[in-house]
């Protein structure tokens, strides 16, 4: 395998530890190494901009990032021709606040790239947002909502959210894509109809005059999907969900604990 990969890494559950915070030396040497022999990796990632950059830096990597679960695709720091920032009509918003009740809603949430504005401060998890703690800046307002924003984070009291998604896309008649984050929370993410990992991921093969059988993809839950059946070789970690797993080509020996993305790659690339 030797001709020039794009590989594709999600954060949480796969190139992430447990924690949602550590990357081990030993992946960054291996990052490092990959991107030496001339291959590309891209972090593919439902978190927002603000909560990967720091992330994308540390990792000192200097090609695109997608964030929003596709929603945006940009090479940080810099006016890159090809960026693409997909947004959701505001409208959809007080259509969800007026179906609050019906969709048993803990909160919901507009997000862009730097900023968010929440309408539940006391029903929400600060972290979930990367911040320590609410500031009376991040409640929602109507007039705060002077553009359209890139996704909408929601927290559901139902216990199958994917049903629910479901249900969602069928009550917005198709023209958003609702789905369900990992982890015991009742988290569903709306962005623009059409987008995924995999549109990005689409996109940045086109640019690069690559095919699909040169992509290579790394997930661990159902936002990955679209993703891992798009790739030439998809990876589902030893983690993984139970949703993700048919539609992977392989699962993984070891877990994102064990840094099994870089492992995985020292063998096949290195």
């Amino acid at each position: 395998m030797t001709e020039k990969k794009l590989i594709a890494i999600d954060l949480d559950g796969t190139t992430l530890h447990s924690d949602g915070v550590t990357i081990s030396d030993y992946t960054k040497a291996i990052f490092k190494k990959v991107e030496q022999k001339g291959h590309q990796i891209v972090i593919a990632t439902g978190r927002p901009y603000r909560m990967a950059i720091d992330i994308y830096q540390e990792l000192g990597l200097e090609s695109p990032m997608i964030n929003f679960n596709g929603g945006m695709t940009s090479i940080p720091n810099q006016k890159w021709a090809h960026t693409v920032s997909k947004h959701i009509d505001k409208a959809l918003i007080f259509d969800l606040i007026k179906h609050q009740h019906t969709f048993k809603l803990d909160f919901l949430a507009a997000e862009y790239r730097r900023k968010f504005f929440i309408n539940a401060l006391d029903k929400a998890d600060p972290g979930i947002f990367g911040v320590e703690s609410f500031l009376p800046h991040h409640q929602l307002k109507i007039e705060k909502l002077n553009a359209n924003p890139n996704a909408v984070l929601l927290q559901t009291r139902i216990t199958d959210k994917i049903s629910l998604a479901d249900k969602m896309d069928e009550h917005f008649k198709n023209q958003v894509n609702v789905s369900a984050w990992g982890g015991p929370n009742g988290i569903l993410e709306v962005v623009p109809k059409g987008v995924s990992k995999a549109s990005a991921l689409k996109h940045l093969l086109k640019i690069n005059k690559q095919e699909r059988s040169d992509l290579i993809a790394f997930g661990d839950e159902h936002n990955d999907i679209e993703m891992i059946k798009f790739a030439g070789t998809g990876y589902a970690m030893k983690n993984a969900s139970a949703t993700l797993l048919p539609h992977a080509d392989q699962q993984l020996k070891w877990t994102n604990d064990e840094d099994g993305v870089a492992r995985q790659l020292q063998e096949m690339l290195l």
